[in-house]
């Protein structure tokens, strides 16, 4: 009995040794990698014009007019199957209203003015011309209002379209606040008016750079920076890689990818989900078994991008129809994955035509579905993996607003693995994945609110 209870003894001291021991390995930081400048221009690097360009959106008729024949001569529409709404993706009868409006209605004159509204630039930055919107605020002289530079940055499948009804909430002073904002809102390398990597390899982890680097031509040492989606990594990126420079952060779409997160989150979660979610939490919490089921069902396109960009993105940049279907589906099930139940889709609960197609028309008069889907690709391969930026917390103040219909929705017990300054969380019962798109004034105001906590 003895020998028994001894071996029992040494064998919990092994497990429990072996499990110090992987808990230690997984939860170990590697160092902040110094990036080297990669020239992602044609050719060899070159002597870079470093001016900053005013830039109006101006659009040759020939593109239209190829745009109009296009549209005309689209082949007629697979009839959806009977009752499946947004079932099988977007469901023809939608794409149909869709493309009459874009035919019948929507007028490019009248949505290019709306576009050119604000100042926009351009200016070459590793070899690449970089587009960006740039609105500053307008303050009476004898006003003690501070202005704060502020780069907000897109993500896939949206564009700078979707900053524009923020902007302005943004940029004007707000009653009992003593700071405003100065926007400077980017479109990412390979989307709409900025120009396409020659090269692989331009990374999120790479952007972050060109957009620091960016953010110092425009004459901005310190700054605070938002994003979602594809902005939301690199917000995070930036904020580990260059906290000399950030100021504070804030983030739509604040997730942990580190080791810890992903143990806690499938063994503890899966079986425990109330010792890592909260009560209020608990709805969103991916682990719950429709929302699982709900990831899965929205990561296919994810997995075609990040392996066959180039291959998907030829049809795409070949037929308009086909590149509205393929966009506008997300506004339906990532604004609501409810509204897959609905014969609209929904989209007309938080959207105009008018937005949805300016943002698929940035993508078709520029040809840069291809080059946009590209970033899946260089996100997912060994060079990034290696690098272990996601076991690296951040330390940079950082507010995270949370909406309930997003994507995924990460309880506080994890973000806090990942941002060891969170200054501000909020989570929302309305809302999905276009949040500055969907609701700009509650973003507005939860950017505001972090600031406030920062400054």
């Amino acid at each position: 009995m003895g020998f028994i209870v001894k071996a029992g003894i040494i064998g919990l001291l092994l497990s429990l040794g072996a499990s110090y021991y992987i808990y230690s390995k997984i939860s170990e930081i590697p160092e902040t990698p110094v990036l080297d400048e990669v020239w992602w221009g044609k050719g060899s690097p070159g002597k870079e014009d470093t001016a900053i360009k005013p830039f109006k959106i101006d659009i040759s008729k020939d593109i239209l007019d190829d745009l109009k024949h296009r549209l005309n001569n689209a082949l007629p529409f697979q009839p959806p199957l009977e009752g499946a709404k947004q079932h099988y993706g977007m469901n023809s009868n939608l794409l149909s209203n869709i493309v009459d409006y874009w035919k019948n209605t929507y007028n490019w004159t009248e949505r290019q003015k709306f576009l050119n509204q604000y100042p926009q630039y351009t200016t070459s930055i590793q070899g690449l011309n970089i587009h960006y919107i740039h609105v500053k605020p307008t303050i009476p002289k004898s006003s003690n209002v501070k202005v704060l530079p502020l780069l907000i940055i897109h993500g896939w499948p949206g564009s700078v379209r979707e900053f524009y009804e923020i902007i302005p909430l943004l940029t004007t002073p707000q009653k009992g606040r003593n700071f405003v904002f100065e926007v400077i809102a980017p479109s990412l390398p390979g989307y709409g008016f900025s120009e396409a990597t020659n090269k692989p390899g331009l990374s999120a982890t790479r952007m972050a750079q060109i957009f620091k680097n960016l953010m110092k031509r425009i004459g901005y040492e310190k700054y605070y920076i938002q994003g979602g989606d594809w902005g939301a990594l690199i917000v995070s990126l930036m904020s580990l890689l260059y906290p000399e420079n950030v100021l504070g952060a804030h983030s739509n779409m604040c997730v942990c990818d580190s080791n810890i997160c992903h143990l806690k989150n499938f063994l503890v979660g899966t079986m425990y989900p109330s010792l890592v979610a909260t009560e209020e939490e608990m709805p969103h919490y991916a682990p719950v078994p429709s929302k699982m089921a709900y990831l899965i069902l929205e990561s296919g396109y994810m997995h075609i991008q990040s392996t066959k960009p180039d291959t998907v993105g030829t049809a795409l940049r070949d037929s308009p129809v086909g590149l509205a279907a393929y966009i506008i589906e997300k506004f339906t099930t990532w604004t609501n994955p409810a509204w897959k139940d609905l014969e609209d889709g929904g989209l007309t609960k938080r959207y105009t035509m008018d937005q949805l197609l300016d943002n698929v028309m940035i993508y078709w008069v520029t040809r840069s579905i291809t080059t946009s889907q590209r970033l899946y690709s260089e996100m997912f391969n060994k060079e990034v993996f290696s690098q272990k930026l996601q076991e690296i917390p951040v330390t940079v103040p950082t507010g995270c607003a949370r909406f309930s219909h997003d994507i995924t929705v990460h309880p506080e017990s994890l973000l806090r693995h990942k941002y060891h300054n969170l200054v501000h969380l909020s989570l929302y019962e309305d809302g999905g994945h276009f949040a500055a798109l969907e609701l700009p004034k509650v973003l507005a105001e939860d950017i505001y609110e972090t600031v406030e906590k920062i400054i």
